[in-house]
């Protein structure tokens, strides 16, 4: 009885730490891996290269479950600070990262735009995507 409650509690700590989403490139991009640093930076463009590729970071809509999770998880900041740092940047030109209203189109987006670079549910990534981050 004990070996069954030990292996029920070490399948469910497993499950728990799995990742549910994944940072992702088109399939022919050479990038391979990128660490939550590089992600976050290439998110909030202060770094817009990695290798030779220029990056086009792309989000989903404001009000996705995933993006609030991206940006607690990857970014590490709240709404409300993201908004003041992008209205900081707009006085100075930048625009932050374009938009995709769903899965579907940010699949299309990665797929057909080089360099463009943006996160998915695991479950939904296909074999035209390469994952570059896991979180």
């Amino acid at each position: 009885m004990l070996k069954t409650i030990l292996i029920i509690l070490i399948l469910t700590s497993i499950s728990v730490d799995a990742s549910k989403y994944a940072i992702v490139v088109n399939k022919h991009s050479d990038i391979t891996t990128l660490t939550a640093k590089q992600v976050k930076d290439i998110f909030l463009l202060k770094r817009h290269f990695i290798h030779d590729t220029r990056m086009i970071p792309v989000n989903t809509s404001s009000t996705n479950i995933l993006r609030k999770t991206f940006e607690h998880e990857i970014l590490k900041i709240n709404r409300d600070r993201l908004n003041q740092y992008w209205i900081k940047k707009h006085f100075h030109g930048i625009s932050p990262p374009l938009t995709q209203s769903s899965d579907t189109s940010m699949k299309l987006f990665i797929k057909k735009v080089h360099g463009s670079i943006g996160y998915l549910p695991i479950s939904k990534i296909d074999k035209d995507l390469k994952v570059v981050y896991e979180f």
